[in-house]
């Protein structure tokens, strides 16, 4: 669903693109890739790949007047895994094809003013490639568009479905005019500098403290039992120097979602349950 890329955002997952200050843009077009190894693969406070690791990556185009471009990917496992309607007590997996990979698209603008405050919007497509087992059900792909507030270690954001379809709720072949359009995503993210704020002490140099809070509501009657709430608390560490070790990243976060079984429940598991992931991931 959206990469939890920690050292890339806010939150972890969480989720944006890095804010590039206006003070500290590049003198022309920047490259940047991202690879880490996963414990698991943690989206707004469900796993996608039943507990088990994931292997993550991505790229980013940034241009000097803020405009942003990028792709990312990670393997997955939801689509495939055993869901069970609690209602009827039926089981089956969602696609019948694919369904290993999601693939996001995305692009945007950010922006600093002097006085701190920074801004990020753009939109975000979010590919499952794949084929459904029952065409009469709605699609997991989903596109969203997303707006930011940052300043200092705070971060506010809004991300709302602009698609039919919102990971597999809303529309499908024989659902009318029933949408998930406008489904939403908010959150509030924290990045702690703790290693800025406790001095003299050279084993948190580079540690960096990760809380977080959201809440997914989806819209459209038949698809808002699925709404929950999400958080998140974590640890990093950011490695400088010189050679392989700069730009590694290592850390681990708890998450945690009150969604219940009724709604993600996949192989007789609550995707949201509480659970610790822990990661090692670097950039170039």
């Amino acid at each position: 669903m959206r990469k939890s890329l920690i050292t890339t955002a806010v939150l972890g997952a969480l989720f944006a693109p890095p804010l590039v200050l206006a003070d500290d843009a590049p003198a022309g077009p920047s490259l940047s890739y991202n690879i880490g190894v996963y414990s698991q693969y943690i989206f707004r406070g469900l796993t996608q790949t039943d507990g088990k690791p994931a292997v993550q990556g991505g790229v980013d185009l940034t241009l000097p007047n803020g405009f942003y471009a990028g792709l990312w990917a990670s393997n997955i496992s939801w689509l495939r895994d055993v869901y069970n309607d609690s209602g009827s007590g039926y089981a089956n997996t969602y696609y019948k094809t694919g369904g290993h990979m999601e693939l996001d698209i995305y692009g945007g603008y950010r922006y600093s003013f002097a006085n701190g405050l920074g801004i990020d919007v753009g939109a975000l497509r979010y590919q499952y490639p794949g084929k459904l087992r029952n065409n009469t059900w709605a699609k997991a792909n989903t596109t969203e568009v997303y707006g930011a507030l940052n300043y200092g270690w705070f971060q506010g954001k809004v991300s709302t479905v602009v698609s039919p379809q919102a990971w597999g709720w809303g529309k499908s072949n024989n659902d009318g005019n029933e949408t998930a359009f406008g489904t939403y995503y908010a959150e509030l993210n924290a990045t702690i500098p703790v290693g800025d704020l406790i001095k003299g002490t050279p084993a948190l140099a580079g540690v960096t403290g990760i809380a977080h809070i959201g809440r997914q509501d989806f819209a459209g009657s038949p698809n808002e039992y699925a709404s929950y709430t999400d958080y998140k608390l974590g640890l990093q560490k950011s490695f400088t120097g010189e050679g392989f070790i700069n730009g590694v990243n290592v850390g681990g976060y708890w998450t945690f979602a009150n969604g219940g079984d009724k709604a993600w429940k996949y192989n007789g598991d609550n995707l949201g349950d509480s659970t610790g992931t822990f990661y090692v991931q670097k950039t170039f």
